[in-house]
């Protein structure tokens, strides 16, 4: 596991990915997919709506799969980002002196008849998601589970996926590439992400345990590993994806030697299973 330079000091346009343009974008991404093969990934959601009345720390595995289950069979996506690196740390420029992420924006969602968190919902909107113009424009699900298969972004052995606490984020993705609610089972959910994504899948969030001086959000981790935030806001999925990349980076610099990260490979936060 290569320890990246981020020194890449070029401008980072976000390529905001719409119904109109998803095609392009994708075809984009086929381009560059065989050079950058490691993707950070975050997702935009309505929130949580079913929660437990205890202590999350006091929940087993099962347990917090049993309310992710219900909160994502029930919410519907909201944003997807990507951000793709090369072995180098060097994002996809495409010849130009800027360099490229994307976050798609769902159509899915209906802010008015769709259940939702509405503390969430406020959230989103502060940090500028306009949920009018993702129902009217935004990318319907169907056709990015299409281009997903597609573009070799799944089924893909040699891709490497970045995260941050992302076991909602692969659960969204889980249901819209399947078109099917969540499994009952744990085992069966991860069984069905590590064939969609590989075995090479790194959760910072459960990386963090082995790491002293890390704990928090994905904002407070950056700040304490002194990365700052090079484009957009914080709760857009295309900013945050290349905030984990780049605090991920940082991370593994800082606290794992390169033999230590693929013994954490494939383990998501809160539903780390015994062995």
């Amino acid at each position: 596991f290569n320890k990246h330079n981020m020194s890449n000091s070029k401008e980072v346009i976000i390529r905001e990915v719409w119904a109109f343009n998803v095609d392009y974008e994708f075809s984009l991404i086929r381009q560059t997919i065989r050079q950058h093969h490691f993707i950070s990934m975050d997702t935009e959601f309505p929130g949580v709506i079913h929660s437990s009345k205890i202590d999350r720390r006091c929940l087993q595995a099962c347990d917090h799969y049993r309310y992710l289950k219900a909160n994502v069979d029930e919410l519907k996506l909201i944003q997807v980002g990507l951000t793709l690196s090369d072995g180098k740390g060097n994002l996809p420029d495409f010849g130009s002196n800027k360099s490229y992420i994307w976050e798609f924006n769902f159509c899915d969602f209906d802010v008015n008849r769709d259940p939702c968190n509405e503390d969430s919902i406020d959230m989103l909107r502060r940090q500028g998601i306009n949920f009018e113009r993702n129902l009217y424009h935004g990318v319907d699900s169907r056709r990015f589970a299409h281009l997903m298969f597609s573009s070799i972004l799944v089924f893909n052995k040699s891709i490497t996926w970045v995260t941050f606490s992302s076991a909602y984020d692969f659960g969204y993705l889980v249901k819209i590439l399947t078109r099917m609610n969540l499994p009952n089972k744990l085992e069966d959910f991860l069984s069905i992400v590590e064939v969609l994504f590989g075995k090479s899948v790194y959760d910072m969030k459960h990386m963090m345990k082995f790491c002293n001086s890390l704990y928090g959000g994905l904002e407070r981790v950056a700040t304490t590993l002194n990365v700052g935030r090079a484009v957009g806001k914080s709760h857009q999925a295309a900013s945050d994806s290349l905030l984990t990349w780049h605090a991920f980076n940082k991370m593994m610099k800082t606290y794992f030697k390169n033999d230590e990260a693929p013994k954490h490979a494939g383990v998501l936060f809160g539903l780390e299973t015994a062995a």
